[in-house]
């Protein structure tokens, strides 16, 4: 590891009013520039080659404000501290204390990425402001990386700004156009949409039909969006609006002026509709500004990991291990089989709803045999995981009735036996994975949580995907409020203390933590292979969740899906797969993750076993990286190689179009040749009309070598490469 740090300061005590204050990247084609207005309102804008990126924008909050309790005194001390706390304005009247410009450079490895090591190099500015009428310091810290900006408030401790609580964060990003954007809906409830491409000016108008039914959802605006927000500008720069080490503060969404084209920051609310508890010291999460001409950058991008801390977990890489898994879900998800064992109880109460007296119903997939099924599925094929869902008594009552006490997260159905499981498991060399469906009863969950971790490590679970579906316990708390943040942090936090690895769904999205804690394996927190299932994504979905859900963290997708037509797993199920079966085996390239499922059902794999040959071989964790070919909407292909064996893999997908992929193989080593198996569409393959149509061909290449390949609409393709032999070459085809 290397780091360099430069410091120079300068003391601006007294002086006024700012001249502006210029921040350049290293490589000099990002420059950052921050002034004080006449009115003493901090503002920043950002150019990328002479570009204007972001305009002149402002920046600050709005504070809740009350009156101080009279009982305290009336002394004159006590009526000037009353106008202080009366002063709501954290956004104007300021003066410029000092600055201080900082240059940092260093390398770090990742326990686990999509490359060895990451460089962290900014050039940074941190502003020291003063509000002249109410004393109050804040300092906004900005550092400026080759592929963007990061800044973030600091409170730091001081008399007049102790707790405080924040009404609104004003932060402003003024876009330099009507650009096109790749947005979700503003929600506080759930990431789980579609994507609408639009123009930022066509956002109110389309408004209504991108809020799409949801369990739980609470929308806020007629122009609010998620991060992280792709855009597109009429001259080719690619922006990302998104927000990184997201700690003890609500989720950031943005809502547009769409007059000015001008986002503001929107904060999620809690149950009484405060933003945001503060007590000095404190910071907030850094507000991050990725941006280039090539859209393969934003895709490359590690600042969001770079502006988080380093790793707390001393001996990560001792047990935080990237996984391969199979599961008890697709089957319930599609509806096949069920969560719930019986239909003789219109309610349960856990400790006095009797399990062993009740009928089973026969569709409960967690049951001793066809778990067994899945586990010498695993073994056979070379899974490291089985997850099981539906495993735990209280199905039958789980959602939607404001229940607080659901599940206790230790006690099995009785046709679940956790002791036979785990040993079968282990004989077989497979770890199995806990589920913890919280249904959104955070109470509950921490009530049982240490139960519940020493119960994972006392069976050999390492790993558990928590889920929280459905409005959150406490009742009007948001699931992405400053409260329940906090809440997966601890969560995640004790975790670790376990050694246990999480995957969280329908939590809040991530924000670059997993470097902190890489304990935090995956994530879903967007639109998942789920909603297949419940009348289908769009085909294009898959090539924007690279440049918005996936700028924080990996995603839990669950790809893998062979049979797309799911009423032959299910009569009663009429969805379809948007995807050619070449495309699901893209994913597992294009849509990175430490933590990958094959999510269709063994019965499924075995009809397609040369396809389900590539599943098998690709990998989880990486040495390198190489975005080839990418488009937002459009297209993503991307190459790979494997930590610790040195093999490349290939994705590419594609959207609602079909297209010609045209790519160079010089990111193959030098001077060596390779057996290339890819795995593409067929001619006449189409993710609605004959989405199980593929070839597989092997043809020998180098590092010289180019390929052409044809994408169906919805469709892709992968490829493996393996080093060449002599013999092994014998009668193939040269690329």
């Amino acid at each position: 590891m290397k780091k360099i740090l430069l410091l120079t300061g300068v003391l601006l005590c007294c002086l006024g009013f700012a001249k502006a204050q210029d921040l350049k990247s290293p490589n000099g084609k990002l420059v950052m520039k921050f002034t004080l207005l006449q009115d003493g309102s901090p503002s920043y804008s950002l150019t990328y080659k002479g570009k204007p990126v972001i305009k002149p924008s402002k920046m600050g909050f709005d504070l809740k404000t009350k009156p101080r309790d009279e009982a305290s005194g009336g002394s004159d001390a006590n009526m000037e501290q009353k106008n202080v706390n009366l002063q709501g304005s954290l956004h104007s009247n300021f003066t410029l204390v000092s600055n201080q410009t900082t240059n940092y450079d260093e390398t770090w490895a990742p326990v686990w990425g999509e490359v060895k090591t990451i460089r962290n190099h900014y050039n940074e500015l941190a502003v020291t402001l003063n509000q002249q009428q109410t004393n109050r310091q804040m300092v906004i810290r900005f550092r400026l990386f080759d592929d963007g900006l990061g800044f973030r408030y600091e409170f730091p401790t001081q008399k007049n700004l102790t707790y405080f609580v924040i009404k609104e964060e004003r932060t402003q990003f003024a876009m330099a156009g009507d650009h096109t954007a790749y947005w979700i809906a503003g929600d506080y409830d759930t990431q789980e949409y579609d994507y609408t491409t639009s123009k930022l000016s066509e956002i109110r108008g389309i408004m209504a039909k991108a809020v799409t039914a949801n369990i739980s959802q609470t929308p806020f605006s007629p122009t609010g969006v998620q991060t992280s927000l792709m855009m597109k500008s009429k001259d080719g720069l690619y922006i990302n609006l998104h927000e990184a080490a997201l700690i003890n503060y609500p989720v950031m969404h943005l809502n547009l002026d769409d007059k000015n084209m001008v986002f503001e920051s929107w904060l999620t609310p809690d149950a009484v509709g405060d933003k945001g508890y503060m007590q000095a010291p404190c910071t907030t999460p850094w507000r991050t500004v990725l941006v280039s001409d090539d859209a393969r950058d934003i895709l490359a991008s590690k600042m969001t990991y770079n502006l988080n801390e380093p790793n707390k977990i001393k001996d990560a890489a001792s047990w935080i291990k990237p996984t391969k898994y199979v599961g008890v879900w697709w089957e319930m998800i599609t509806g096949k089989s069920t969560w719930s064992y019986t239909n003789d109880y219109p309610t349960i109460q856990l400790g006095i709803t009797d399990y062993t007296k009740a009928k089973p119903h026969g569709k409960h997939g967690a049951n001793n045999a066809n778990v067994k099924r899945y586990i010498d599925f695993a073994a056979k094929h070379g899974f490291d995981g089985v997850l099981v869902e539906g495993w735990n008594q209280g199905w039958e009552d789980w959602f939607g009735n404001s229940k607080d006490y659901v599940f206790d997260f230790v006690t099995p159905y009785p046709d679940f036996n956790v002791q036979e499981i785990r040993d079968y498991a282990k004989s077989k060399g497979v770890k199995m994975i806990m589920h913890h469906e919280t249904s959104s009863s955070v109470r509950n969950y921490e009530r049982h949580l240490d139960k519940a971790y020493q119960f994972m490590k006392d069976n050999g679970y390492d790993a558990v995907k928590s889920g929280y579906v459905g409005d959150i316990l406490p009742r009007g708390e948001n699931h992405y409020s400053q409260w329940i943040v906090n809440h997966y942090q601890y969560a995640l936090e004790k975790a670790a203390e376990y050694k246990i690895m999480v995957n969280a769904h329908e939590a809040v999205r991530p924000t670059g933590i997993a470097r902190t804690y890489p304990n935090l394996i995956g994530n879903e927190s967007a639109r998942g292979t789920e909603y297949q299932s419940f009348g289908g994504s769009k085909p294009n979905h898959v090539t924007v969740l690279p440049f918005t859900r996936l700028i924080g963290g990996p995603m839990d997708y669950t790809p893998g899906i062979f049979e797309m037509d799911l009423s032959k797993l299910n009569p009663d199920n009429g969805s379809h797969v948007n995807s050619t079966l070449a495309n699901q085996l893209a994913l597992y390239l294009t849509l990175y993750s430490p933590l990958q499922m094959a999510a269709d059902l063994p019965e499924n794999y075995e009809r397609f076993m040369d396809a389900f040959q590539f599943i098998k071989d690709v990998a989880v964790d990486w040495d390198d990286s190489k975005y080839l070919e990418a488009e937002p909407g459009e297209y993503v292909t991307v190459a790979r190689k494997a930590k610790g064996t040195g093999q490349w893999f290939l994705g590419s997908v594609g959207g609602d179009n079909a297209r010609t992929s045209n790519i160079k193989l010089d990111f193959l080593d030098k001077g060596k040749t390779y057996i290339a198996t890819i795995y593409a569409d067929a001619k006449d393959a189409h993710y609605k009309t004959n989405s199980q149509a593929y070839t597989i061909k092997k043809v020998v290449v180098t590092n010289k070598s180019k390929l052409s390949q044809f994408v169906a609409p919805g469709g892709g393709y992968a490829i493996s490469f393996e080093l060449a032999t002599k013999d092994k070459t014998k009668g193939l085809p040269k690329l």
